[in-house]
């Protein structure tokens, strides 16, 4: 019997001829579905302009109109795909996340701006990957648990601020927030006010907050605009990213700078820059001190706001359902007993706490947009077509107050993740606070312990209460949010007073672990 020959290449046609029109009959059907709905458009602008203010809520208003969980929206050509829905962001951002875990270019806040850097804002690679795992080696639920030494720490600092100077409370959860992050990532013992560490953080993610925004600047969605002059008509980005470019690169050179000078005199202690640069002497590692740099900036600019976020609308929440407060604080009280502090071994006896904080990031979840992802081949879904290329985005605010998932959605209802007094398996957990899929922030263990320390602290200490007007009745907030593509509550005021003469007493003890 004759063999077969399968260098000829008249074979090797013959043989992939039927693969070839089976492949090209897919893709001209795919390629014949509708697009996802979406909101008319202009000429060569596309919807850019109906994009430029608050685009969570333009794209909820769509959604709604459209009754889809999934539309498409033009920015200047650029096709970008909302998902509104958990089972849109599962089926897509998590199962499909071979496909879905790229980045889109960032011109304004990349190339402009300088921030490429960080991991959050890298194209899906090796070089993402090498940044992942250094970042995932001090970060993940069980390394996480190290750092409860500098989160009890700063939680105790700001039970004495708040004591001292209650109305002042913003401050000290930055100050909070600062000290927990700086301490972990870089070895720095921040000053007890003004610390210029914690104003730098502060303002550099205001910075990135305003311009991440999808659809504000048009350089996003016309990349070549980045070359025109800063003096050009048009051309003011071009000075606001200039400015940002400034913090950025300060925010990653600035405190690493520091950590080294510590290192060389023998006065740093053991946080993730020092021991990433000894492993990094001791060689065979896969990193380099760039890497090093890198990474650190990211701890430190993620760590720095949504903290402070999450802790400012814990405390808005608490004006506006003083029953949860009071639920809460008899939790506390009959686990560790009124006027004690709990710690984090008393976190599994605490399941109305957990509820607490699970419906603080789902009812004022810090992003309203998840970064946007980036869809590297041409996907199909529900009958649409997604065209290879588009920018993917998890419409967090959408999916945390969806109706059916969570009735009464803007109602802060702590019930809701509790079932015979245990969390609710049935209930979805507010993860899409931290992002998607293989995306998914990897510092969210280390922030949420931040969060629950500070949390139950307050509680055992305090009672948070509405401000007293003029007139004698109680000053109702806003419950207004600010921001870019971070969210924060607005400025309100408040009450917080300690719940009795022990509690002040405790607090004060504090200032002996120090």
């Amino acid at each position: 019997m004759p063999s077969i020959d399968f260098s000829e290449p008249l074979l090797w046609a013959a043989l992939a001829a039927p693969a070839l029109y089976l492949t090209w009959l897919h893709s001209a059907s795919r390629s014949r579905l509708p697009l996802p709905p979406g909101p008319r458009q202009l000429p060569l602008v596309g919807n850019l302009f109906d994009m430029a203010t608050r685009p969570w809520e333009a794209c909820m208003g769509w959604s709604k109109k459209y009754g889809s969980d999934v539309i498409h929206v033009n920015l200047a050509g650029t096709h970008v795909i909302v998902l509104s829905s958990f089972e849109a962001t599962e089926a897509l951002l998590e199962k499909r996340s071979s496909i879905y875990s790229d980045r889109p270019a960032f011109p304004m806040v990349n190339d402009l701006m300088g921030w490429s850097f960080n991991l959050p804002f890298m194209k899906y690679g090796d070089e993402w990957r090498i940044h992942r795992r250094l970042f995932n080696q001090q970060f993940n639920m069980v390394a996480s648990s190290s750092f409860s030494g500098a989160q009890r720490t700063a939680a105790h600092s700001l039970l004495r601020r708040l004591l001292n100077n209650p109305a002042g409370f913003r401050d000290h959860l930055k100050q909070m927030a600062g000290e927990v992050i700086i301490s972990v990532t870089y070895g720095i013992n921040v000053q007890p006010a003004d610390d210029p560490y914690v104003a730098l953080a502060e303002e550099a993610i205001k910075s990135l907050s305003y311009a991440r925004v999808p659809g504000r600047f048009i350089v996003d969605s016309i990349p070549i605009l980045k070359y025109l002059p800063e003096w050009f008509p048009g051309g003011q980005f071009k000075r606001i990213a200039r400015e940002g470019r400034s913090l950025s690169q300060a925010i990653r050179n600035v405190p690493f700078a520091e950590t080294k000078r510590l290192m060389a005199s023998g006065e740093a202690t053991s946080c993730f820059t020092s021991k990433a640069l000894r492993d990094l002497e001791s060689g065979g590692k896969h990193f380099q001190e760039s890497t090093v740099k890198n990474v650190a900036a990211a701890m430190y600019a993620a760590g720095a706001h949504t903290t402070v976020s999450a802790l400012s609308t814990f405390i808005l929440a608490m004006l506006a359902n003083p029953e949860a407060q009071r639920k809460a604080q008899l939790e506390i009280d009959s686990v560790v007993g009124r006027g004690n502090l709990p710690d984090f071994s008393d976190k599994q006896a605490m399941p109305y706490v957990a509820a607490l904080i699970k419906e603080v990031l789902r009812w004022g979840n810090v992003l309203p947009f998840g970064v946007p992802h980036v869809l590297t081949v041409e996907d199909e879904y529900r009958g649409y077509r997604l065209p290879a290329g588009s920018v993917v985005i998890g419409h967090v605010w959408a999916i945390l107050h969806d109706e059916l998932a969570y009735p009464d959605p803007h109602a802060f209802q702590p019930k809701r993740f509790l079932l015979d007094g245990k969390i609710d398996p049935g209930v979805r957990d507010p993860q899409s606070a931290f992002g998607f899929g293989r995306r998914i922030c990897p510092g969210r263990h280390m922030a949420t312990e931040s969060i629950w320390i500070a949390v139950v602290s307050i509680l055992a200490m305090f009672d948070i209460t509405k401000e007293i007007g003029e007139d004698g009745r109680p000053i109702e907030p806003s419950y207004k949010y600010e921001g870019g593509a971070l969210f924060s509550p607005a400025p309100f005021g408040c009450i917080i007073t300690p719940r009795s003469q022990d509690a002040v007493s405790v607090i004060q003890a504090t200032s002996n672990d120090v």
